[in-house]
């Protein structure tokens, strides 16, 4: 893809952050063939209190991770209440156009947020009130990688996915993530196939570079880093049957 390509897609890929709609490159599907691999779909969930990079860094790679290899990828925004505005934890109001769906989900992106302040909006409101944890519970099934960042590991510890498992959170949650279950790894981004989890706000971006070099390639990780110019920091812990 040439220069000019890569700046405009750039420049909408920022604006594309700001909605809830469903990123997918446009120029692949127009020219998709009966032998093309079906599109890898993101699904990042969204509730009230979420960190703000916590749920734009992954979304943004993934959207643009599509341009830098042979295979579609959609992402999409959701919550578990269906179409409604979420208020993040800086106050940023989101429309997000898309339901609970995770039986449509290749990948689903849980950040974080909210944590070290309990009697707000955010992560301990969402284990309060206990339809996240039941529906992340539930949604696990053949076929579905759940990864999670920062505090979002903790909704995750709360569904009972991260018990006897490797994983990682935000360092300030680590203890509770321990005391809860989950066989805790000291790395930026812990793999262990199914579950994938990364540690405070900023590592978002490696993991969902982690992932995208998983699943479509290091030549498509290494395009992204030079368009976000940002290089994946941290060690990946893998499980040694990881994909």
């Amino acid at each position: 893809m040439n220069r000019r390509t890569l700046l405009h897609a750039t420049t909408a890929l920022g604006a594309a952050t700001l909605t809830a709609g469903t990123a997918t490159r446009a120029d692949a599907a127009a020219a998709a063939s009966p032998g093309r691999k079906r599109p890898s779909r993101v699904h990042v969930v969204l509730f009230d209190g979420v960190e703000e990079l916590d749920f734009t860094a992954p979304y943004e790679v993934f959207a643009a991770s599509g341009y830098f290899a042979d295979r579609e990828v959609q992402v999409r925004y959701v919550t578990l209440d269906g179409p409604r505005t979420v208020e993040a934890a800086y106050g940023t109001r989101l429309r997000v156009d898309h339901g609970w769906a995770p039986e449509e989900a290749d990948l689903l992106v849980v950040p974080g947020g909210g944590y070290a302040r309990r009697e707000d909006p955010g992560v301990w409101a969402e284990i309060r009130r206990g339809s996240l944890p039941r529906a992340l519970a539930a949604a696990a099934r053949p076929g579905l990688t759940v990864g999670a960042l920062c505090t979002g590991v903790m909704l995750l510890s709360a569904a009972g996915l991260t018990t006897g498992r490797p994983c990682t959170t935000h360092h300030r949650a680590r203890a509770d993530l321990e005391r809860q279950g989950g066989v805790l790894k000291n790395a930026r981004v812990v793999d262990d196939g199914d579950l994938v989890t990364a540690g405070g706000v900023t590592s978002g971006l490696d993991l969902a570079l982690w992932l995208v070099r998983r699943e479509l390639g290091a030549d498509a990780a290494v395009g992204l880093e030079e368009m976000l110019e940002y290089e994946a920091r941290g060690t990946v812990w893998t499980a040694r049957n990881s994909r």
